[in-house]
């Protein structure tokens, strides 16, 4: 996995939570993960995130996670407490959860990876 597709899989994630709270504010059915894409899937829609931004330039594709961030900032600040952990919202797991582990977990992860990165290559 390169540095770029690492960024497309982080922009993937973070849209495809904004596309959740869309179609649930919207009224609309939600496929969870991912419109053809089952939970046991996820190496196979990975994939797909990093074709969707393959043919972006590194600097577009910074921009584009700075900005999911941000959208995803607002939709937690838009929400209360209650509302991110008081209920279910996907099964048995809360907003807030849902929200955490596809987005600052993966962030966690990817953070992790650019570390080793940097480490093989005595950039740290």
């Amino acid at each position: 996995m390169s540095i770029s597709n690492l960024v497309g899989y982080l922009i993937g994630w973070g849209e495809l939570v904004l596309k959740w709270h869309r179609k649930r504010d919207n009224h609309e059915e939600v496929d969870f993960p991912e419109t053809g894409y089952k939970w046991t899937e996820l190496g196979s829609l990975a994939q797909k995130f990093y074709k969707d931004y393959e043919n972006d330039d590194f600097a577009t594709l910074l921009r584009k996670l700075d900005s999911t961030k941000e959208e995803i900032v607002l939709l937690i600040k838009g929400k209360q407490n209650e509302e991110l952990y008081g209920s279910p919202w996907y099964r048995k797991t809360t907003m807030g959860h849902m929200i955490h582990l596809n987005t600052a977990a993966p962030y966690k992860n990817a953070r992790a990876r650019v570390r080793k990165w940097k480490k093989e290559r005595s950039l740290l």
